[in-house]
């Protein structure tokens, strides 16, 4: 029978092992830290200990940080067990003072701090419910394309610098960078056939106009005869500081097939992101909106999850850390404050692509658009309006995106 004693478990998480303490009102510590490790036989040995309590009469309540995936695990294990679970943002326990002067940073005194957090906030503890296996493997593919992209740019980078010893500005030869249908670009490719200036100085125009045309034709891209005057001129007029030999070409060959290599790599990642993104409900009104394109609305929805989930639009702003609290004390009040970027950088990256794009888009019909412009008129700096529109926008999307999947569900 239950006593009406409540029973704060605070479990602190790391990579292959957690630290776990019990306490109860009172400073009472019911449990003293103990280390279970992310395996059959530790979760074994935590459920038992929990049940222990339970038997007791006593209502448990878990709580843990929300830090990368490692505490995934222990919360499932722990909700399927029938226990009430509460994944928490890891800067609300980081500011919780657990009422003491000192700074002390251990595992044990983390796991007890987060006990005391449960206590103390315990009407206000929201019990973690397991995402919707489409949005949780939708969210994965989105980190991942984040940093497949991070390596390509570096081997893009690398890529160039090896050019500018062979082919000076070969990465410029084109005006339009277009991709083919695998997600390459046009003067990659390119240099994988014309990788040193010598291969195309040394021949006469029309020669290499002719090679040219049919090294489009056979690998899809379009054909220009502008283009290929100017990247004869440019081969003539370049200076290389790398011979023209096997080593040489070896070097561009496998930087270019690396770099490619990505490239393939990515527009699996893309196609995969879109069709999971599909599958959600309000994958269509996402797409709608303006800005929104097929790589960023998939980015969007895996970063945000369900909208519903957040009370208010105020708590999804604070989410994407494009906020900007207030800061009073007695007569001063700052006038002028910084967004608290206290959430998700992915969110906060996708979201200035976005605006971005709204910018460019220039539709008067737009709130969004129309909300920038007037700061943009207001003499306001690039990245002031466009964060500002950022929180416009999340704003609408979860008015628009809520109120679409209650409608969905109530039928």
């Amino acid at each position: 029978m239950n006593t009406g004693v409540i029973t704060a478990v605070g479990i602190d998480v790391s990579k292959y092992k957690s630290t776990v303490a019990a306490r109860r009102p009172g400073g009472e510590v019911v449990l003293l830290p103990f280390d279970v490790s992310h395996d059959i036989a530790g979760m074994k040995e935590l459920l038992e200990k929990l049940h222990t309590l339970n038997n007791e009469g006593s209502e448990i309540r878990v709580i843990m940080e929300h830090t990368g995936m490692y505490w995934r695990p222990i919360a499932l294990a722990l909700q399927q067990a029938g226990f009430f679970v509460s994944v928490v943002n890891a800067i609300l326990i980081h500011n919780f003072s657990d009422n003491s002067l000192r700074k002390v940073k251990t595992d044990k005194a983390d796991a007890l701090k987060i006990a005391n957090y449960g206590l103390t906030f315990w009407m206000d503890l929201r019990a973690y419910s397991a995402e919707d296996e489409t949005r949780k493997m939708l969210k994965l593919q989105s980190r991942l394309y984040e940093r497949t992209t991070n390596t390509g740019i570096s081997m893009r980078n690398s890529l160039i610098a090896l050019l500018d010893q062979t082919f000076p500005g070969a990465n410029k030869l084109f005006r339009d960078d277009k991709r083919n249908i695998k997600g390459h670009v046009k003067w990659v490719d390119f240099v994988l056939c014309f990788w040193h200036k010598e291969c195309v100085a040394t021949m006469f125009l029309h020669t290499f106009a002719d090679k040219f045309q049919k090294w489009c034709k056979r690998t899809g891209y379009r054909f220009s005869t502008s283009d290929a005057e100017r990247i004869h001129t440019s081969a003539r007029n370049t200076i290389a500081t790398l011979p023209k030999n096997n080593s040489t070409k070896l070097l561009i060959t496998q930087a270019v097939n690396s770099l490619n290599a990505v490239y393939d790599a990515l527009h699996v990642i893309r196609t995969e992101m879109n069709r999971l993104a599909s599958l959600l409900p309000e994958y269509e009104l996402v797409m709608a909106m303006d800005g929104v394109g097929t790589i960023t609305g998939s980015q969007l929805m895996a970063e945000i999850g369900d909208v519903r989930r957040f009370s208010h639009k105020g708590a999804l702003v604070a989410y994407a850390g494009v906020d900007a609290p207030p800061y009073q004390s007695g007569t001063f009040d700052a006038k002028k404050r910084h967004v608290s970027k206290r959430g998700s950088p992915n969110l906060r990256k996708v979201l200035f692509e976005i605006s971005s794009g709204v910018l460019m888009q220039e539709n008067r019909e737009n709130p969004v658009f129309c909300f920038m412009d007037k700061k943009r008129v207001e003499g306001k700096h690039y990245y002031v309006y466009t964060v500002a529109g950022a929180a416009k926008f999340l704003r609408i999307y979860y008015a628009k995106v809520k109120e679409y999947l209650n409608v969905r569900e109530s039928l």
